[in-house]
């Protein structure tokens, strides 16, 4: 009997559907995506290798309800509708194919990317499939290019490296997504990078070291930018990676870290974790801690009432109980998941544990004649269908004909499950396959046939070393004592035997576990309490609606008086709502008549602020003209410096009240277009060609006027210093103007270049220059802190903030 517990509660729990939970409704965009991953991952891994990453995509898209595209169009689908949306999730593609003639830019490029997702994920996908996504993929590359619109080129190449991993061509898909992944690094795009990175990574294989790796890189990003919804799910990628390379122990310590992540951003289906993490313990001998959180994901789908795969849930708990001794709970629990796998939509490929199970209890308990009665029932109902689960069945079938000492039989089966498990060479089905040739094994060794019973041993040992993962059971410790004590091995008998006796004491010790039986009499007081809960609730319902109906009278003839009353009392208010709307007509007129004076004395305002700063532009305008015109009577240097550098600082000013001159609002500068055209000015102006190059980064701000002037004073004055001495004898190089917002009022202008510097030993006369005494004047204006430094090259920052108070000196003046 130990010997079918210590292999049962290694299975993994199958897979059923159920109906959409209320809660699914409630979630944004990035919970939706996070939850098809998180259930997607889950059904692979529970799969053991029988569907693929993308079959299980569709199985958890169909389960929830969720259009499948949902699943891959992160790169353009951001939740607000757009060209095509609406006609793909009813996977009407006939009409979408009737748009893409008529679409142009950008929308063509959204219909091309959704047709050609549509064709590259499409399940059960044909040759025909494949190249229908490929030529709309390529569409999309080409149109893109033509647009020279970067965000779609990258989309659009993400695509197509997924194409050529779909299509069997890792090496030109490789190529492309470092295409794209190199540009990306590139434009300092860190979003499309990550997005580039993830998509890269999940398509490599688990056992490649570069996916770790990417994995990593892409979890940072995310973190960085802060999308904590793909940052957890990139989490549980590198989680997965770790359970099938055999870090079991590294991968329940990330399960329980997924566990307060999933928590802290109000995530609720965290029972595909909890079950993973109870089977893991299972597998580790902890079953007070597996039957804990088995207990935990059932208590959760009960509580929010998503019975969606309900029966993984239950079969999980059904395992544990099974583990743990409690045989009648177990079958209940099996049964129980058996009905909620009947409402399957699509056969998960692995519904047979759960027949499996019930009839392991059965036969735990010496009914091994009904449990072989059962098993030819099901099979009769339910052939098996796939290699697995009659792998399953002749294990459960040589199991239970070795109970009742038909040996005959008994080695029957196991040959025949020997030539099935002979099949399942993948690292997801290893523990399986080991735990029945650990049966095969004992079998033999008990037979004392010796040659075959070392022949299995060593089949598990040789898949244990294969695949890089320890095994050990209490079936795989008999027959390994046994073997030993055939040969006359007695010293490595006694070890192995040791071993067994550790693990079936433990096993027996954690049957009788006061812990777990206080978990299981918790569990079921509050299953009693709640169904408690449920028949109150309804008697009270049906107290409630006695009383409505003796009520009910009464009220209908109280309503007739009220109605009455209520009439009498509407036409008296509706003679004085009459008289009040004509008052209200007179105060009208007089509030509108105001109202219109008041907007055109406010449009007068506007029109002669306007007309002032075009008049002050204007005389600024005049004032450059007559410096322009005096400098041509001047021989002196340094007189025509001076009237140069005037110039430049009043049409840093005149720039200001063209720009409020030309624009709606007359109070505010938009920074970004005004920095821009003074620096164009001032290229120009010094005729600097591709000799001295600028990059510009402005925030997008709107500054008062008040201080707009300052800072362009201050932008002239460092840039022409940074043009006429940072670059001696006709040297190259670059200046660099930023200013951007640390905070919601805090402001950093920065003007540097990667010239000779300035020397720091710099005489007072230098340093106290019109040009450094007018920045430091102009910082002051603006209560901001300049700050000037070498780092190859002069760094000159100004920190100010958006609402500065009086400076005292301007007080005075």
């Amino acid at each position: 009997m130990k010997r079918i517990i210590s292999c049962l509660i290694l299975l993994i729990s199958y897979i059923s559907f159920g109906q959409l939970s209320p809660a699914v409704a409630k979630y944004d965009l990035p919970k939706k995506r996070l939850l098809i991953q998180a259930c997607s991952m889950y059904l692979f891994n529970a799969n053991q290798g029988a569907i693929d990453v993308d079959s299980s995509v569709v199985l958890a898209c169909k389960a929830y309800k969720f259009p499948l595209s949902l699943a891959y169009d992160e790169g353009f689908n951001n939740g607000f509708y757009f060209i095509g949306k609406d006609l793909i999730e009813k996977e009407d593609i006939n009409s979408v194919k009737k748009l893409l003639p008529k679409a142009i830019n950008e929308n063509r490029i959204l219909l091309l990317l959704q047709l050609g997702n549509f064709y590259l994920f499409k399940p059960g996908t044909k040759p025909e499939d494949l190249q229908n996504a490929k030529n709309y993929i390529v569409d999309a590359v080409r149109t893109s290019k033509q647009l020279k619109n970067k965000r779609w080129q990258q989309q659009s190449l993400i695509l197509l490296g997924k194409y050529y991993f779909q299509a069997n061509n890792q090496p030109e898909g490789k190529k492309v997504f470092l295409q794209v992944i190199a540009e990306c690094r590139k434009q300092n795009d860190k979003k499309a990078l990550a997005e580039a990175l993830d998509a890269y990574g999940t398509l490599l294989f688990n056992l490649d070291p570069e996916k770790e790796k990417i994995l990593q890189e892409v979890i940072s990003l995310y973190a960085s930018l802060k999308l904590e919804e793909k940052r957890i799910e990139n989490y549980m990628k590198i989680t997965t990676i770790y359970f099938w390379g055999g870090k079991i122990n590294e991968a329940k310590k990330r399960l329980y870290q997924n566990l307060i992540d999933l928590r802290k951003i109000g995530f609720e289906h965290q029972q595909y974790a909890e079950t993973t993490i109870s089977y893991i313990e299972a597998n580790q001998f902890n079953l007070k801690s597996s039957l804990y959180y088995a207990q935990k994901s059932v208590q959760r789908i009960e509580d929010t009432k998503d019975y969606t795969f309900a029966d993984i849930f239950y079969m999980r708990l059904a395992m544990v109980y099974l583990g743990t001794g409690h045989f009648d709970d177990a079958m209940k629990l099996a049964q129980k998941s058996i009905e909620y796998g009947k409402d399957n939509i699509v056969n998960s490929g692995s519904w047979y544990k759960s027949f499996i199970t019930s009839a392991a209890s059965l036969s735990i308990r010496g009914q091994n004649k009904e449990a072989i009665t059962y098993i030819n029932s099901i099979i009769k109902t339910y052939p098996p269908k796939n290699t697995f689960d009659q792998m399953l069945v002749a294990f459960a079938l040589g199991n239970c004909n070795w109970e009742l000492k038909d040996y005959a039989k008994a080695e029957k089966y196991f040959l025949e499950m020997d030539s099935y498990a002979s099949k399942l060479d993948s690292p997801e089905t290893f523990r399986d396959v080991a735990n029945c040739y650990s049966a095969i094994a004992a079998f033999y060794a008990g037979r004392k046939n010796l040659e075959k019973a070392t022949y299995y041993s060593n089949k598990v040992i040789g898949l244990s070393n294969k695949y890089d993962k320890s095994y050990n059971s209490q079936t795989l410790m008999t027959a390994l004592y046994r073997i030993d004590s055939l040969k006359g091995d007695f010293r490595s008998a006694l070890s192995n035997y040791k071993i067994f006796k550790k693990l079936s004491d433990s096993l027996y010790s954690i049957s009788k576990n006061k812990q777990i039986e206080e978990l299981k009499i918790q569990y079921e007081t509050q299953n009693q309490e709640h169904e408690i809960k449920l028949l109150n609730q309804e008697s009270n319902l049906k107290g409630v609606a006695l009383k409505k109906s003796k009520m009910l009278n009464s009220v209908s003839i109280w309503s007739l008086v009220l109605l009455l009353a209520t009439v009498g009392l509407l036409y008296n208010r509706y003679r004085l709502k009459q008289r009040n709307n004509v008052k209200l007509e007179i105060k009208e007129k007089e509030i509108s008549k105001a109202n219109s004076e008041l907007r055109h004395l406010l449009d007068e305002k506007e029109w002669l602020l306007k007309e002032i700063h075009h008049r002050v532009k204007n005389n600024l305008q005049t004032v450059i003209s007559l410096l322009n015109s005096q400098s041509a009577y001047l021989e002196n240097d340094m007189a025509l410096s001076a009237i140069k550098n005037s110039q430049h600082r009043i049409h840093s000013m005149s720039l200001i009240h063209q720009k409020l001159y030309n624009s709606e609002n007359i109070s505010t500068i938009n920074m970004p277009n005004y920095i821009k055209e003074l620096v164009e000015y001032l290229r120009e102006s010094f005729s600097l060609g591709q000799r001295i190059r600028f990059e510009v980064k402005i925030d997008p701000l709107e500054l008062d006027v008040a201080q707009a002037v300052p800072l362009g004073l201050i932008l002239n004055e460092a840039i022409t210093n940074s043009i006429k001495y940072a670059f001696p004898d006709d040297r190259t190089g670059m200046i660099y103007i930023t200013l951007e917002a640390k905070d919601e009022k805090q402001y950093v202008l920065t003007i540097s270049d990667n010239g000779i510097g300035f020397d720091p030993n710099l005489n007072d006369k230098k340093a106290n220059s019109f040009g450094m005494s007018l920045i430091r004047g102009l910082s002051d204006d603006i209560d901001g802190k300049l700050m000037m430094e070498n780092d190859n090259g002069t760094i000159l920052k100004i920190e100010f903030s958006q609402e500065f108070p009086l400076n005292p000196k301007r007080k005075s003046i």
